[in-house]
């Protein structure tokens, strides 16, 4: 019997960079419970952006980063020599966030899912000590996604340690500005230029390095982007275990790599809900989903997985619940 999960992109509201940490941790716990309630069969770690720089996708690739250091600047996260106090309470609040994760999953056992920030979009936002971007440095942005690989393996390798039910690992790599890396459209510091575009064999081959080491920890890895130009092709042959895009964002050539990914037993999150949607409905998403599937010319099978399209920072918790079950219902009904 086929059967076809759902999950969450990663961001949710909640949070306040003014609040205690003890508010910051119940808001926390609080997303983790709404996963667990509408999202039982792919649960995923919830983010929550708002509580401070340290909780961003950028942060917690900050965060995770072996034998690299940075602190936090007006402009955002910088490499430093030495390791700042904006990086080690990141470090801090991540394990805190885990403590809980851990604790409230106690008992449970099914497929499970994580998120990180990508290699190519950490250096688009991540800035040199003199002040550019990484991406402007080819060995440091090297550096950079070793120091990334190796932190996210010990991470995909202590979540299997806190949560031993989880039967799969998902360890979704979010690369929201690969295509503007590839295509030279990442802005310079001034503002008025470019830096340079990235060739592909370079950008799979630091994908690939980021792939390899979410494997020898146990996980599988499946890279979000839902910028219309979603490099697919790329993604798989850089070794992908899967693709999650948003289905509003494809055109046609891009369905024909996301049907050539489903008939080669990849996964695929289809991004089936906009976050801007004004109302979201069951029916709607089963509709669209049927759709694709009409147009494809193929069935669903169980690599398969509804979600958003992107995260849910900026929605209200209401609209969290509707998305997010939503999402679960449709995917039921197939």
């Amino acid at each position: 019997m086929t059967r076809i999960l759902a999950t969450g992109i990663g961001s949710m509201p909640g949070g306040d960079p003014l609040a205690s940490e003890d508010d910051n941790g119940r808001a926390f716990s609080e997303a983790v419970r709404v996963v667990l309630g509408e999202l039982p069969d792919l649960p995923h770690l919830p983010e929550l952006p708002a509580r401070s720089a340290g909780a961003t996708m950028t942060g917690r690739g900050v965060a995770v980063l072996d034998g690299l250091a940075a602190d936090l600047q007006p402009a955002g996260w910088r490499l430093t020599a030495n390791s700042g106090i904006d990086q080690r309470r990141s470090r801090s609040l991540f394990g805190r966030d885990l403590d809980t994760f851990e604790e409230l999953l106690e008992g449970w056992e099914g497929p499970l899912k994580v998120q990180m920030v990508g290699p190519w979009t950490l250096a688009a936002t991540t800035d040199l000590p003199r002040g550019d971007k990484v991406l402007s440095d080819h060995g440091a942005r090297r550096d950079l996604t070793d120091a990334l690989a190796e932190g996210l393996s010990a991470h995909v390798a202590d979540v299997r340690r806190r949560v031993r039910g989880a039967t799969d690992l998902l360890v979704q790599i979010d690369e929201p500005a690969l295509p503007a890396v590839l295509g030279g459209g990442v802005p310079t510091a001034s503002g008025y230029g470019r830096h340079r575009s990235v060739h592909p064999p370079e950008a799979s081959d630091g994908l690939r390095r980021v792939f390899d080491a979410v494997r020898r920890a146990g996980g599988e890895p499946v890279v979000h982007c839902c910028a219309p130009d979603v490099p697919i092709e790329l993604v798989r042959g850089a070794g992908a275990a899967g693709v999650a895009v948003d289905l509003d964002g494809l055109d046609a050539a891009a369905f024909d790599r996301v049907a050539e990914a489903i008939e080669a037993g990849e996964r695929i999150f289809l991004g089936a809900i906009g976050t801007q949607d004004p109302a979201v409905t069951t029916a709607a998403v089963v509709e669209r989903v049927s759709r694709l599937f009409d147009m494809l010319g193929l069935e669903p099978n169980d690599r398969m997985v509804i979600a958003p399209a992107c995260g849910l920072a900026g929605a209200d918790a209401t609209r969290v619940r509707a998305v997010l079950g939503a999402a679960r219902e449709a995917a039921a009904a197939f």
